[in-house]
Parts: structure tokens; C-alpha cells; sequence
């Protein structure tokens, strides 16, 4: 990681970019730097030094030391304590915001239903309701789509969510219950859908619907409880299906597949 990414990242945690430079500057020295080796070192102007001094001791972040009667310097909080304080201010706030904010929240009088129009907004708006979970949780999709989203969907199974998956080929590293939908190879079913449909649902209340198509994607999030049931119902009906055909021989099965007359006329539109 470049060090203005290192910058940047700490922007983010709350420090601005002066304080951000002039900290990395006094971790960078390793013992005590007066205003003026800041300046120098980190870029900052020396006209504002030794205000952003003033806020990274004030924060926490660096400490004064005397080296003379006249002379101060400053060292900076060792990293790992500095993480170890910003991580535990973190969840300081996000507890009393998850304690404040519910208090504050009206009532929806309508029901959500966004557009996500790239592949990045869709598989983060999945995994925002993959972490939402707290009962049940369905998804349903190609590898390349359901992959990232199993750090979550994992975590969620360790808080007791009952996790189930579709997924269009074999994986090797499932989570949750997972099924391999193998009525039709994913090439057949990418080739009937148009796109690797992706599927997501949490507790029966919000789901993440869209399609990838090579590097474009399509979606929509909702919380609309007709769209969340058949999203639900599509996943469940898979999963059923496979349940069924587990009874079959394979044989058997591939007989029933390929010629009953009621599942052909179902299929005509969608190849075999």
C-alpha cells in the first residue's frame, strides 16, 4: 500500500489529510520530531504544523515531549495502539447509532425499490443483505457472483441464520446448505436466461435481484413483499426440485426430464 493510500485510509477514519501526513511523518521517524522536521518531512505547511500537531495530540494520535527547557517535540502513538483506539471508537459509535437511530426512524410508507446498474453496486447492495440476515437467508446464482459474497453469508451462519444456496455449477467450498443445480449445465442455463441471474433474500423481507452479462449488470433491491416472495419462492422451488429428484434414478430421472409431455410444453421456451 502506497503511502498515500495509507492517507487516504486514515481520511477515512476521521483525520484529515494534514493530520494523516504529519502522523505517518512521526511513525516514519521513530523518535521525536520538533514543528519544523513535521513540515519538512510530511509536506505539511509550516504555517498550519503546529495546529495539526495540536489535533493529533488532542485525538490521541501523538504526544508532546520535552528535549529542553525551550524545546518540544513530538512522538506518535504506536500504530497498533492507534488502530486498536480507532477500532474500539468505532464500535462505541456504531453501538449508540444502532441503539439512537431505530428511535429516530418513521415508519416507511412506501416500499424501497432501487436500480443498481453495475456488477460493483449489485454485489454490494447483495452483500448489505446477505450481513441484514438474521433467520433465513437464499441465494441463488453463478460462482462468480455468489464467491464474494461468502464472507458474510458465512458470518451469518455463525450467528445462527439458516443459510440456503443455489449455485449454477459445483462448488468446491460451499456455505450454508448448498445445492448444485444440475438439470441443465450453467452454459444451457446462461444461454436460456441471457445472464447469470443472481438471486438474494434475507428473512423474507428485502432481496437483491439481477443478472450479469460478461462485464455489465443489472439489478434492483426492494423491500417490496411481492417481489421478496417470489425471490424467496424461486430459490425454495430450485432447491424442492432437486429434493424431488433426488428419488429419481439417474436414469429415471433423465427419462421424466426429457419426455414428459407436461414438463416439455413448460420447457419449449427455454430450450432443454
Amino acid at each position: 500500500m502506497s503511502q498515500q493510500n495509507v492517507v487516504d485510509e486514515l481520511q477515512r477514519l476521521g483525520m484529515s489529510g494534514y493530520e494523516a501526513k504529519a502522523y505517518i511523518a512521526l511513525v516514519a521517524s521513530g523518535s521525536p520530531l520538533n514543528g519544523y522536521e513535521v513540515a519538512k518531512r510530511s509536506g505539511v505547511p509550516r504555517s498550519t504544523v503546529y495546529e495539526t500537531l495540536a489535533k493529533l495530540v488532542a485525538r490521541g494520535a501523538a504526544y508532546e515531549v520535552r528535549a529542553g527547557e525551550d524545546s518540544v517535540g513530538y512522538i506518535a502513538l504506536p500504530p497498533s495502539a492507534l488502530l486498536d483506539r480507532l477500532r474500539r471508537e468505532f464500535d462505541q459509535s456504531i453501538d449508540a447509532l444502532s441503539r439512537a437511530l431505530p428511535q429516530l426512524a418513521a415508519p416507511p410508507q412506501v416500499r424501497l425499490v432501487h436500480n443498481l446498474s453495475d456488477r460493483a453496486s449489485l454485489l454490494a447492495r447483495a452483500e448489505d443483505v446477505v450481513a441484514a440476515a438474521r433467520t433465513d437467508l437464499f441465494l441463488s446464482g453463478w460462482l462468480a457472483e455468489i464467491d464474494p459474497l461468502k464472507p458474510a453469508a458465512r458470518r451469518a451462519e455463525a450467528d445462527g441464520v439458516d443459510v440456503s444456496v443455489v449455485t449454477f455449477g459445483e462448488d468446491p467450498d460451499p456455505v450454508g446448505t448448498t445445492t448444485a443445480h444440475r438439470f441443465s449445465t450453467p452454459d444451457v442455463v446462461l444461454e436460456n436466461l441471457g445472464c447469470r441471474l443472481l438471486v438474494v433474500s434475507a428473512d423474507r423481507e428485502q432481496a437483491v435481484i439481477g443478472g450479469v452479462v460478461d462485464g455489465d449488470a443489472w439489478g434492483v433491491y426492494t423491500d417490496d413483499p411481492a417481489v421478496v416472495l417470489v425471490a424467496v419462492e424461486y430459490v425454495r422451488h430450485d432447491i424442492a426440485m432437486h429434493l424431488i429428484a433426488e428419488k429419481f434414478s439417474p436414469d429415471d430421472f433423465e427419462s421424466f426430464w426429457t419426455s414428459d409431455p407436461a414438463l416439455r410444453r413448460l420447457r419449449a421456451d427455454h430450450g432443454e
